[in-house]
Formats: structure tokens, sequence, C-alpha cells
């Protein structure tokens, strides 16, 4: 059997190759770029001995290398004395091929004295023997990131749904909103603590506080909202392979309202068994 523990991801030149290794990255494999074939056979010695502390690999090895389409054939029949790795090759027409590189104005590996598209043919076929190898093709010609990882995911980690670790940050306006913020929503309109003397110098964290923040009607309406909404939110976030997402909350100085409003999309969302974390930006500011 195929160890999917150990992915060498392969192909055309443009055809995903990055992506599909962040992607990799964010499934947990230890992703290594560019690697010659002939240390392959070292690196998967050292990992079956347990030497590295490395669960889960995918090499990205290509045509980048010179030595890379007489090397690899060699070093797999090296490496199937010892184990299975999956091979993984990307593909793409010859058309998608030459848009991507117009796109992105890079230079295809094999285009020094030769056009792109001379490039692309000349690469197509020299790795014709090393897409016979693969135990997974996927042409990426039609194919947006999303529904590439969605494929990967189906069929190469047996179906596991990628996680996302979601952090909540509590901030306050006055102080600026958090550049890393996906998603904002502001709490101002709710009651506010600041003037009430017996809990201006308390937080959100106490309990008098956030009984006085809750126990409003508009507090109630928000939170049957935005929450829900959130919950909407989060699996098509995953599905598009999201690994972090940012809820910013905000209120005037960050330490009443956002506060408590945080905590409580906090605790909602660990129910839902999702990574999450909240940070209070400015609670003592």
């Amino acid at each position: 059997m195929k160890d999917d523990r150990f992915l060498i991801l392969t192909g055309m030149s443009g055809s995903g190759k990055t992506a599909v290794s962040h992607f990799l990255e964010d499934l947990g494999y230890y992703c290594v770029d560019n690697l010659p074939a002939k240390l392959i056979p070292s690196l998967v010695d050292l990992w079956l001995r347990e030497e590295v502390e490395i669960r889960k690999v995918a090499l990205v090895v290509d045509i980048r290398e010179p030595g890379f389409v007489s090397d690899f054939p060699a070093a797999m029949e090296e490496i199937k004395k010892r184990m299975s790795p999956k091979i993984i090759f990307l593909d793409a027409s010859d058309e998608t091929l030459l848009k991507r590189f117009s796109e992105t104005r890079r230079p295809h590996p094999l285009t020094k004295k030769k056009s792109v598209i001379e490039g692309i043919r000349m690469e197509r076929r020299r790795l014709a023997p090393i897409k016979k190898m693969a135990d997974e093709v996927f042409d990426t010609s039609s194919t947006n990131v999303s529904q590439l990882k969605e494929l990967l995911t189906r069929r190469l980690v047996k179906g596991r749904t990628p996680t996302m670790q979601v952090v909540v940050v509590s901030f306050g306006y006055k102080y600026g909103i958090p550049l890393d913020a996906d998603l904002i929503f502001d709490t101002r309109f709710l009651p506010n603590p600041f003037y009430v003397d017996s809990l201006r110098e308390k937080t959100g964290k106490s309990r008098a506080v956030r009984s006085y923040v809750l126990r409003s009607p508009e507090s109630r309406e928000f939170k049957s909202r935005l929450f829900p909404f959130i919950d909407y939110l989060l699996p098509h976030f995953i599905a598009e392979g999201k690994s972090y997402l940012t809820i910013a909350i905000g209120c005037t100085g960050g330490k009443h309202r956002s506060v408590v409003i945080a905590e409580e999309l906090k605790a909602y969302l660990q129910k839902r068994s999702y990574d999450i974390k909240v940070y209070h930006r400015d609670i003592f500011k």
C-alpha cells in the first residue's frame, strides 16, 4: 500500500505545485521544495529510523533540478525496497500553462534559448516517463485552488476535513483596528459600562460587567444574529482552504463590551468543536 505519510509532488512547471504544498503544510506535512532526487533515499532513511521528528513529509521535485529526469526513477527504485511513497503528478494543458506564465511574468525553467511554449512542450516530453510512475494525476487546467484542495483532502488524506484555527480579538476603536482581522464587528451600540461608576474600572472579564452588558435587549438580539452568522461562515472558509481566521470585536476602548462579546463568542464556538483562542488586545489600556 502507498504511504500517505510520505508524498512526492511533481509535475509540470506552472501546474500548481506551490499552492498544493502550502495546503499540505496546513494539513501537517513537512514540505521540502526542490530537493535533489539523489537525496530522497537519504531523507527516507532518516524518516524511517525516526531520526527526524517529522510525522508526515511532502517533497516537491521537478524539472528545475538538472538531473531530475534521470535521477528520479533510480531514486524511486531504491526507495521502494523500504517503503512506498505516494507520487502525485500535477498537469495542465499547454494553453493553460502558457497563460499562467504570461500572467505571472516568470520564466519557464527550460526557456533560456527557447520560447515559453517550446519550453512547456520540451518539459512535457521529458516528464512523460515520470507521469507514468505517478499514483495520482491531477489536471489543474480548469480546477481552481479551492477545488484542488477539496480533491486532495478527499483522495489523499482519506477524506479528513482540514482544521482552521479561529482567533477572536477584542479591541478598542480608539487604538485602531487590528491589521490582521478577517472579520470585524462593532459593539459600540451596546450599553456602555464605562458610564456606570461601579463598573468603569472593571473589565469585561468581571461578572458584574458581563451581566450589565448581556442583560440588555440589544445584546441578546446582537448575539442571536451574529453567532449563527459566524457559524454559517466558518465551514465555507474551511472549504476554501483557509487555515487561520481572525474575528475582531470592537468597542470604544476595548475594555468592556468587546471583551464580553468576544468571550461569549468563544464559548459558543467551543461547543461546536472549533479550535479557538481569544486575545483581548486593549483590555488594560
